[in-house]
């Protein structure tokens, strides 16, 4: 099989893109300590808003929260964010950040190169973190392993972006959801963008394999059709239940987990009772889909925003009737099983489909999950301490709290009164490294 190695990608992103090695990041020595004075902090942990807090930051950890006070801050350095509230580095579950965006050529994926992938990935992965979303799950790439090419990127310092889980590839059924379609006639597609794609149980357990073994994270199996594959019904099941747990089983024997694409209630059921970790989508979730998810513990991620920006953008852009109709087809819907699945008490996080919108644009989903049944504190959970249990990570990530990765993000006014105050970001720190502040660099503040 012909593919672009993750090292080639590496390399790439090494050589024309050394000089944002540390882009937004102090050039100075840093000093042994340093003291965030937060006018408000949200501890996501407990649910409640702390006031004048002291966060003691040492390397990459937090070390100390407490009240501030001369004796907390001691021979550190402060930064003074009394201004403003400050919450946990936020995640989002779904993204594709190392793809070029969505758009009305289904070939444009193909019409790129390695090199200017990696250059659209790395202004993506800038894009993202300035807007405060310090760890993302990337679920997907058309190219096979650009992700992890862009994740070892970031964590070598070559680019600066969130810290990225990630899929390698889809696992899809040939001319499936995962699959790039919609493609004139004889349009022969290259392997590297179809490293996934697998048609029975052997075949899942060995592309399965095959990604952990090149560096995937975890697993992203397209279970139904897509909105926005032409050819494929998001309501019609793509795999059975026997071959989605196949990928789960082989997941677990690497210690790792599969998250579901699935739109219609029959994928949904299936794949939750293969013991997925998380639905994506879901936009046709039923009662009975529910009640499962509940049992088994799975996590709901639904990009609930997006609907709205298809509709308006993809026709001012001409895409596809069929996406367009797919999508009107599912947005309202997605929408009340949503409230429902709220309701229910199922487990949510925080995903947005980011790469179908502007990268940047992540906390826009913020007020539409308030809208549809969770509190402004649930909503924030959802993409902090929630989202980092979803991963398994909440030891080391998801809350401002001692031991925990150094991600914080401060923004001026109160998110708990006004959602939409998380889409216009003052500073981002991210593994203790102050990326962009107010006073300085300034940060992202809604669509670019």
């Amino acid at each position: 099989m012909t593919r672009i190695t993750a090292t080639t990608l590496a390399s790439s992103l090494a050589l024309v893109l050394m000089g944002a090695a540390h882009a937004g990041q102090p050039a100075a020595a840093q000093p042994k300590a340093t003291v965030i004075r937060a006018g408000h902090l949200v501890d996501v942990d407990h649910g409640k808003v702390l006031a004048d807090q002291a966060i003691r930051i040492e390397g990459e950890r937090i070390t100390r929260v407490e009240p501030y006070s001369a004796a907390a801050v001691g021979d550190a350095k402060v930064l003074d964010w009394s201004r403003y509230t400050v919450v946990p580095g936020l995640m989002d579950l779904h993204t594709h950040i190392a793809d070029e965006g969505q758009s009305a050529d289904p070939g444009a994926p193909l019409k790129s190169t390695p090199a200017r992938d990696a250059f659209i990935g790395a202004r993506n992965a800038r894009d993202t973190l300035r807007a405060g979303f310090t760890t993302v799950r990337d679920v997907g790439v058309y190219r096979g392993f650009a992700d992890v090419a862009l994740r070892d990127a970031i964590n070598a310092g070559y680019v600066p972006g969130p810290r990225m889980f990630v899929a390698g590839a889809y696992i899809t059924i040939t001319g499936g959801g995962g699959e790039i379609t919609g493609l004139p006639k004889g349009t022969v597609v290259p392997n590297e963008f179809r490293v996934g794609v697998a048609d029975s149980e052997q075949e899942v357990r060995q592309k399965v394999n095959y990604l952990f073994d090149h560096g995937a994270d975890f697993i992203k199996v397209i279970a139904t059709g897509a909105v926005l594959t032409d050819g494929t019904d998001p309501g019609e099941s793509e795999y059975s239940e026997a071959q989605i747990r196949a990928a789960v089983e082989e997941a677990a024997k690497r210690g790792s987990f599969v998250a579901a694409h699935a739109h219609g209630a029959e994928g949904i059921k299936r794949a939750v009772r293969a013991g997925v970790r998380s639905v994506e989508h879901a936009s046709y979730l039923d009662d009975e889909g529910i009640a499962l998810m509940k049992q088994h513990g799975t996590w709901l991620v639904a990009d609930i925003y997006n609907g709205d920006y298809i509709d308006t953008v993809g026709r001012q852009e001409g895409w596809s009737a069929e996406k367009l109709r797919k999508n009107l087809e599912t947005t309202d819907v997605q929408r009340q099983g949503f409230r429902k699945a709220a309701k229910a008490g199922v487990n949510i996080g925080y995903g947005t489909d980011s790469g179908v919108y502007p990268h940047g644009d992540n906390a826009r989903q913020f007020a539409y999950m308030v809208r549809y049944g969770l509190s402004p504190m649930q909503a924030i959970q959802s993409a902090t301490i929630g989202a980092a249990r979803s991963l398994g990570r909440e030891a080391e990530l998801g809350s401002v709290a001692p031991g925990k990765s150094a991600d914080l993000v401060a923004v001026a006014g109160d998110p708990l009164s006004d959602i939409n105050t998380l889409e216009h970001v003052q500073a981002v720190i991210a593994r203790g490294q102050l990326v962009c502040a107010a006073d300085g660099e300034p940060c992202a503040d809604g669509a670019r």
